[in-house]
Parts: structure tokens; sequence; C-alpha cells
């Protein structure tokens, strides 16, 4: 009896309690959610998603899941509930609608790789105000003078010491070149300084997954400069970000140096992976490196005409097939492969709902290699970005084929976080390209290609053999 009684005591609990349920059932929204699968309990399909493949293929993966899901599907990946899209309109979306529909949410192993206070990993008002900092450093101005000069000076330095008939990493000599020009440009750091080769060292050591002893470093180097700031002994050579974020603004020193390692990994890994994919692409084409080389030469001619010895702002302003041949290398190799966001509200695209809190991945390899939006998107063809009736074709220089859009094209990302040097990257490859086909013909000396890890890497390190032209 008294156990009878317990349990009508207990029962309009319980029954309020199925109640509540039953009626938070009813309201909660049922979605329409692409197809797709969601894997293996807890690690879903993010195994399969991260296996190598070729850098100019989306990967057996990606290609399946499209051919069977469609460009938009569902997936569990790194650990959660995930939309991904292959999807030029829907990925355009994502971007345009950054902090209002969908917030960027990179994996927190990247926080802490490269800090919290990294632009990668920041949202919001802070992101805004580093990105600022980052672009006035980085301005059109500064860009048409000093730092053209700078690439120029760190490309000459790297192309001489080139030995005739030598097979060497085409790689580690595009990564030279770029982590010299930042390390100068960021803490007025000279190439082969003993001090800019203890920081190469702790760069490695970083990029093992230990960021303690370069944080010491880049934070020493603060200290003094902040000792020669207060003691009015300031070097007028070094005009560099350190100097510019200690002078004019307010960020904390965890801040200063997240954002100085943050922008030396960025400047210096994407700029040089995309540097080899071009020293890699280019001996497929001869007629491209033939038309570059006319391109060159002329602006060489006119230089040696005026007397004049630098580049100007005006010559890369002619290097026209060039722009084309770096749009084609970052179109087909994809350095930046897909991005990571997060939805901040219920969103609806092309009758897909894209719930609240769901992971968001924006593949922009998909679409630089769809054959609907680029023709053959396999093959080399910078005549593709060439202009023609203010439309961008896909014209091989002996057959025409179906025209394409420049809007489908975003290698640096877009809306309000696009990458803030993405037209610093341009130049650097630009002016390397000047003097690499100038002063140089190379082969590929063995059989390497470009894997993505994701990360896009050359696993052989692109042996080249170069001979002076």
């Amino acid at each position: 009896m008294p156990n009878t009684e317990h349990i009508f005591l207990f029962l309009p609990s319980i029954l309020s309690l199925i109640l509540f349920f039953i009626l938070i059932k009813r309201k909660r929204r049922k979605f329409n959610l692409p197809p797709g699968s969601m894997g293996w309990p807890f690690i879903g399909e993010t195994i399969g998603y991260l296996k190598p493949y070729s850098a100019i293929s989306v990967g057996e993966f990606m290609q399946q899941h499209i051919s069977r899901y469609g460009n938009i599907y569902k997936s569990n990946l790194f650990g959660e509930k995930t939309i991904v899209s292959a999807d030029a309109g829907l990925n355009k979306f994502i971007l345009q609608n950054e902090g209002r529909l969908f917030e960027c949410s990179y994996p927190r192993s990247i926080g802490g790789i490269l800090g919290k206070w990294s632009m990668l990993v920041l949202v919001g008002d802070m992101h805004r105000d580093m990105r600022v900092i980052s672009l006035n450093f980085l301005s059109n101005t500064r860009l048409r003078t000093h730092l053209l000069r700078e690439v120029e000076k760190h490309t000459l330095l790297v192309l001489s010491s080139w030995k005739e008939n030598c097979v060497f990493s085409a790689q580690d000599e595009a990564k030279k070149f770029t982590f010299n020009l930042m390390a100068k440009n960021i803490m007025s750091m000279d190439p082969g300084h003993p001090e800019t080769e203890q920081l190469k060292k702790e760069y490695v050591t970083f990029m093992k997954g230990s960021r303690s002893t370069i944080l010491k470093f880049i934070e020493k180097k603060m200290e003094e400069r902040m000792r020669k700031l207060k003691e009015g002994k300031e070097n007028p050579e070094e005009d560099d970000l350190l100097g510019s974020v200690l002078k004019h603004s307010n960020l904390s020193t965890e801040q200063i140096l997240d954002l100085i390692l943050s922008l030396l990994f960025a400047g210096h890994e994407t700029t040089s992976v995309a540097i080899a994919l071009a020293i890699y692409f280019l001996p497929g084409c001869p007629m491209a490196i033939q038309q570059l080389r006319e391109e060159h030469h002329e602006i060489a001619r006119a230089k040696k005409q005026s007397g004049e010895m630098e580049l100007t702002w005006d010559d890369y302003k002619k290097m026209e097939f060039t722009q084309c041949v770096i749009s084609e290398t970052l179109r087909l190799g994809n350095v930046v492969r897909f991005l990571h966001r997060k939805a901040l509200k219920d969103v609806r695209y092309k009758g897909y709902d894209i719930p609240c809190g769901w992971k968001v991945l924006p593949v922009i390899a998909a679409v630089h290699l769809d054959p609907c939006l680029f023709g053959h998107p396999q093959h080399f063809n910078p005549w593709r970005w060439q202009q023609n009736n203010g439309t961008r074709g896909t014209t091989y220089p002996t057959a025409a084929a179906p025209v394409t859009s420049s809007n489908n094209f975003m290698p640096f990302g877009g809306g309000p976080r696009l990458c803030a040097g993405s037209e610093l990257a341009k130049l650097e490859m630009a002016v390397f390209i000047h003097h690499l086909v100038l002063n140089y013909q190379w082969v590929l000396a063995d059989n390497d290609q470009a894997f993505a890890f994701p990360f896009v890497d050359f696993p052989k390190g692109l042996p080249i053999r170069v001979l002076k032209t």
C-alpha cells in the first residue's frame, strides 16, 4: 500500500514532465536539412574529409559526396554537425553575411596554435580593430612605395643565390623569400642576420606545435623596441608593424604577440605555397612562359631606356598577363581550400535549412574546380582571365571555351573578412615571376606534385633545376 501511495504522489509530476517534453517537441521546428551522412559517432566523417589528395582536385571524399548528395550536404566534421557547401551562391552568401547570419568558427586547436587574439579566430569588434591595423600597414600607399621596393630586394636576394644546373627545393626557396620579407617588415630583422636565423629556428619549433619559445623571442624584441621609444632612440629605418602597433594602438602585450605571430604565419606560409605552385604549373604550359617573357622583357627594355633600375608601380600595373597567371595559379592550386563558419541564426537557402549553431564549411576549392563555372577546370589556362569585352572568358590562344565569371573566384575569401594581405600577396608573386622569367629557365627535377593535407604542400619540396637565360 505505501508503494501505491508513493506512485500516486509522484504521478502528477511525471505526467507534467511528459506533457512538457511533448509541448517542447511540438514547438521545435522541423528542419529541412540537406541530404548527407553524419558518419561515425563522435568523429563523424572527419578522417575521410582530411585524407590527403591532389591539390588540383577536390579529393575522392568530396567528389563522392557531391555526386551523391549535391553541392550542399550535411555531415559531421571536426566533432560538430556541419553543412558543407560546394555551391558558389551559398559560399558568397555566407561570406557576405559575416556577423549577421554567420560567424567565423575555427576549431579550438587553431586558437591554441595561433593564439586567442589571432585575426583568424577573432570575431566582432576585436577582429575589426585588428584588421584595421593590418590594412593600415598594408595600405595602397605603402604598397606603392616601401613594400614594392622591399619585395624586389628580397626577390633578388633569393634568386641571386641560385647556382646554375643545380637541383634545389623551389618550395624552400619560396619560403625563404616570404619569411625574410615578413621578418623585415614586421620586426625590421635583416636576412642572414644571426637573430633572424634564430627566429627561423623558433618558427620551425612553432610549426611543430610549440609556441612558447617563439613568443618569448617576439616579446624580447618588443621590450627592446619599447625601451628605445622611451629613451628617444628610435631608429627611423625600423619602419615596421611592431613599431606602428606600439606607437599607434592600445593593444595589450598578449594581443600584440598574437597579432605578430599570426601575420608572420599567414604572410609566410600562404604566399610561399602560391609561388611554388606557379613554378610547378608553368613548365606544363610553355606558351604561358613565352608570353610572360615577352611581357617582362618589354618592361625591362623600357626601364633600360629610361635609366631606371628598380621596378615602379607603373611597371607592376603593366604586368597584365602576369596577373592572369597569378589568378589561374590561385584558382587551380587553391592555397586556402575551405573556411570555417557557424550559423548565428536559423538560415534557409534554396529550400534547405541551416540550423542555428551548426558549423558551415564554404569549400572555395570546389567552386574553383567546378566544370559548370570554369571550363576544363583541371587545365592550367591563364588566358581564361584575359579581359574580353568586359567579361572573363576561358579562351586558349587557339580555341574558345565557355565563358566564366570572376564573381565565382574567391581565393582570398570575401566579405568583411577578405584577406588583408591579398594585394601584397599578388605583388610578391608578380615581382618574383618578373625576375624569375627574365633570368632563369627551369625544369622539374623530380616527380612531385601538390597535395592537400588539407594545407597545400609538395611532399618532396618541388625539386627544380635551373639554367640562366
